[in-house]
């Protein structure tokens, strides 16, 4: 389907006024949005991208639909993934909270430049070479295998571009605000805040790399990519602060988006076979086989994602990770002299209800884990 000219500017415009709104009424004045917040504005934008989808279900047809949330799903599933690496680097580089909404903004912008431009480049590569598919089907198969070794998921904020940026760059390791930039006896200077950006903007450009070719497995449909993915990110932001204690407790999430890449790797490489021009596979012909259609792709993904969520929250393993979770978030604020003190006797009160539930289930604690709950058990209110 050709989408007219105008509709491509129209949307345009669309998305960086939402991004523009998003910096003028949220990110602007630094401050750490309370639950409330976080939650009414991560369904604003999860709507908008709804209503748009059957806007054009309605106007264009099911198929477009049904692919559109299909690619949807699975990039806000990739997106949510993403935050997990987001927050690794904003907790290496100890971003105060207050400011961790313009590093997430602009890790959202950073990453719709870097995936727009896959995007492009993706749409040149399937025009040019139905082979292409080859290459986008084994690269995602690679990345489901990846994501289930351990240690697939972790990520720091000492990357190579970080360590170049402090080697040849004159860095202080203090921040002024959220400036980028700070004076220290007459210097210019970079602070932590632009380092922990060009962290984010690093791992945005890896991530772009699994993103697209998932997308495209779906849809071959540039416009539906470009707005399923803009859409994705949109909200980004709101939904970190959200799910900001729930992340650690989707244990399963690997695997469900695993699961996710390797489906839609094997679809890219029956369509691969179904068009195949290479002339070592077949004789250069097509290969006849069966493919799998956008409305069963949107059932597997949205029944995966269903259990990932399901099986996290509700085996042992996930409510013990929500149990410690919850005993470290007190301990920290009893051990907060800052903390006002009927907040630091609530949460006393509730580390000891954490530990006893712990004792319970006998979930035994990490050294770390353990010397958190001494140190605030010993502290005297």
């Amino acid at each position: 389907m050709n989408t007219p000219a105008v509709v491509w500017v129209l949307t345009v415009i669309f998305i960086v006024g939402l991004l523009l709104f998003d910096f003028f009424a949220h990110v602007r004045k630094a401050h750490a949005p309370s639950l409330r917040e976080a939650a009414a504005w991560s369904g604003v934008y999860v709507g908008v991208a709804v209503l748009f989808g059957v806007g054009g279900l309605l106007l264009a047809g099911p198929r477009w639909g049904s692919e559109y949330f299909a690619g949807y799903l699975t990039e806000k599933a990739l997106s949510v993934d993403n935050l997990f690496v987001f927050m690794v680097i904003m907790a290496a580089f100890a971003v105060p909270r207050e400011y961790q909404q313009k590093v997430l903004l602009f890790g959202i912008v950073f990453a719709l430049i870097a995936r727009t431009g896959l995007i492009l480049l993706g749409a040149t590569l399937i025009e040019a070479f139905a082979w292409i598919f080859y290459v986008f089907g084994a690269v995602l198969i690679l990345t489901a295998v990846n994501l289930l070794r351990p240690g697939g998921h972790e990520a720091s904020g000492d990357n190579v571009v970080v360590r170049l940026a402090q080697r040849f760059l004159n860095t202080t390791d203090e921040y002024d605000g959220d400036r980028l930039t700070t004076r220290v006896a007459g210097r210019r200077m970079l602070t932590p805040m632009a380092l922990v950006m060009v962290a984010i903007g690093g791992t945005d450009i890896l991530f772009a790399f699994d993103s697209v070719p998932a997308i495209y497995g779906l849809t071959e449909d540039v416009y539906i990519v470009f707005t399923a993915t803009a859409f994705s990110l949109l909200g980004l932001r709101q939904l970190f602060f959200l799910i900001d204690g729930l992340l650690d407790r989707l244990i399963y999430l690997s695997y469900g988006l695993a699961a996710i890449l390797a489906f839609i790797g094997v679809k890219l490489l029956l369509h691969a076979l179904h068009e195949n021009d290479l002339p070592f596979v077949n004789g250069g012909r097509p290969v006849p086989v069966p493919e799998v259609s956008t409305p069963a792709s949107l059932v597997v993904i949205v029944v995966v994602l269903a259990l990932t969520v399901i099986a996290s929250l509700a085996t042992p393993a996930g409510r013990r990770n929500g149990r410690l979770l919850k005993l470290r978030e007190h301990a920290r604020i009893v051990l907060d002299p800052t903390a006002a003190p009927h907040k630091r006797h609530e949460s006393l009160e509730r580390v000891e209800e954490v530990h006893g539930d712990l004792e319970a289930s006998r979930d035994e604690l990490s050294p770390e884990d353990e010397n958190l709950l001494q140190q605030a058990r010993s502290t005297r209110l």
